[in-house]
């Protein structure tokens, strides 16, 4: 999360000290909320606009969670950027500029406001919807699925490490990167050629191959398709379907998460068929402004 500041903004009438803040747009949301970003936008029961939100996370005079929704995605990213370079910002959005006050939070916060209560959902008479709850990522599921694709493109290099292109088997007994011939590793590190199980492949990954080249034939909802900034001429890709989610570099390999497999990791070698769907992937992706 981004580090706290203690201004407040008004909600609903009443101070809100702010904690954190989120981008909710097409290119750049919580993942954890949905595979897309009209899935994201309905967890919280917003309509998707197009130049999507600022979520703004904090806690009112009594202590109680709320989050404040406003339509300056700028100023949101303003605060972020100066927050995670160390600065102070204080975030004070313009009334006008709030289209909802929600009860809860639709993420977990660690960090408090001094001098108030500990955190709580507010009381029932004061809010007109259940409240927000972070979703469940104590056990295996889409949710947490999509935190273990944030983690992998977050710490790229470190999983990188980890694979060793020869861990990619081929029918020849060298090394491979086509689609039906991959490696598996567990979360914790360690290839495991497939081979060895008795499979000629992941079928797993062919279908989450399969429906990512779908995707560039018949474009998804937005946002399950994402390209973000890696180093030099490279993108980072992030593609999402259901019970999956793919992170790969435009240069590289790609990652393979799956619902059904729990806690796994599964490598795609480059070989001659990914670095084209990465390509088209790109083109199509949405980008950060």
């Amino acid at each position: 999360m981004a580090g706290t500041d203690e201004g407040a903004v008004a909600a609903e009438d009443d101070a809100l000290y702010v904690l954190t803040a989120v981008l909710l747009t097409p290119a750049q949301f919580p993942s954890v909320l949905g595979d897309d970003y009209p899935e994201a936008c309905a967890a919280l029961g917003l309509a998707p606009l197009a130049d999507g939100y600022g979520l703004v996370l904090g806690q009112d005079g009594e202590g109680a969670r709320w989050t404040v929704v406003i339509d300056d995605v700028s100023l949101v990213a303003v605060a972020i950027a100066s927050w995670d370079c160390g600065m102070e910002y204080d975030l004070s959005p313009d009334e006008r500029t709030v289209v909802a006050g929600l009860p809860g939070w639709p993420l977990a916060v660690a960090v408090a406001a001094p001098g108030v209560p500990a955190p709580h959902d507010p009381d029932p008479e004061v809010a007109d919807r259940p409240p927000l709850a972070p979703p469940d990522t104590t056990v295996w599921g889409p949710a947490q699925r999509r935190l273990g694709a944030d983690e992998i493109a977050l710490q790229w290099a470190t999983w990188r490490d980890q694979i060793d292109d020869a861990d990619f088997p081929s029918p020849n007994g060298g090394p491979s990167g086509t689609p039906a011939d991959d490696a598996s590793s567990e979360a914790t590190g360690g290839a495991e050629d497939t081979e060895k199980n008795g499979r000629k492949g992941h079928g797993g990954i062919r279908r989450v191959l399969a429906e990512a080249r779908a995707y560039v034939d018949a474009p998804p909802p937005l946002g399950r398709v994402r390209s973000s900034f890696a180093p030099g001429d490279a993108r980072t890709l992030r593609a999402d379907g259901p019970g999956w989610s793919l992170v790969a570099r435009t240069d590289d390999i790609a990652f393979v998460l799956l619902d059904d497999e729990p806690g796994e990791v599964l490598p795609v070698g480059r070989g001659p068929e990914l670095p084209g769907l990465l390509e088209a992937l790109d083109k199509m992706a949405v980008r950060p402004i």
